[in-house]
């Protein structure tokens, strides 16, 4: 009765080896065979799989598309580098708008606002000849004048510059001089301004003179138009001498 317990267990171990052994030979995982000695294997590469994180469906942060939503952290090396070059750009140009203006804005100062600019000197000039009673005799009346720069060589240009040169001599004077056109109902002319300025003093006017073609030169303001009407002179044939 033993020897048949014995066989009967030795023949149920002998089914049982068998039939895990035909299981490991005809299990797949992921499409592949595993052999016996690479289960653990198997298993390894199934897990591996199942745990790979899939593909971003976000396209590829470049210079032309970023718009920053992204987080930093989330961006590859060469998307970090677009970022940086195209904030590098913006930056750069963001910069090269503020000079333009501030040049722009210097350049307005000097030449139009500022107290010391040609066009205050040539807009104070004008006010006083079209209120100057000489001159209106010469031009005729004040509300007819007009002043101008110098006409240029473009015909289509309506622009004309006014003709102007600062310079400060060996002493430290400043010097001004400027010239323009003027135009009344009677006659036309030509205004010639020669101003200087000491340091720490203000304008003064050593020339400020019309000249109309077929008159004498009439000074407005400036030493030399005082000069002008103090000196002495007679009358002889007609003719004023001085």
């Amino acid at each position: 009765m033993m020897e048949r317990r014995i066989v009967f267990g030795a023949r149920f171990g002998a089914a049982v080896a068998a039939k895990s052994q035909q299981q490991l030979l005809s299990s797949r995982i992921v499409g592949r065979r595993c052999l016996p000695f690479a289960i653990h294997r198997c298993y390894a590469t199934s897990n591996t799989l199942a745990g790979t994180p899939k593909p971003s469906s976000r396209k590829q942060v470049t210079i032309g598309n970023d718009d920053g939503r992204v987080p930093w952290g989330q961006l590859s090396a060469g998307e970090k580098a677009a970022r940086t070059t195209q904030q590098a750009f913006n930056f750069g140009v963001i910069l090269a708008g503020a000079v333009g203006l501030a040049a722009v804005s210097y350049y307005l100062y000097i030449d139009v606002f500022s107290s010391d600019s040609k066009t205050r000197h040539f807009n104070r000039a004008v006010d006083r000849i079209r209120v100057d009673p000489r001159a209106l005799n010469l031009l005729g009346s004040g509300q007819t004048i007009r002043a101008f720069g110098e006409p240029t060589a473009s015909k289509w240009s309506r622009n004309r510059p006014i003709a102007s040169n600062t310079y400060t001599d060996r002493t430290g004077i400043e010097h001004f001089q400027m010239h323009f056109n003027v135009v009344g109902s009677e006659r036309s002319g030509i205004v010639n301004l020669h101003l200087v300025k000491g340091p720490g003093s203000d304008w003064d006017y050593r020339v400020f003179a019309l000249d109309v073609p077929g008159q004498p030169r009439l000074y407005l303001e400036g030493g030399d138009a005082t000069a002008e009407q103090k000196k002495p002179g007679f009358k002889m044939l007609g003719v004023q001498w001085r």
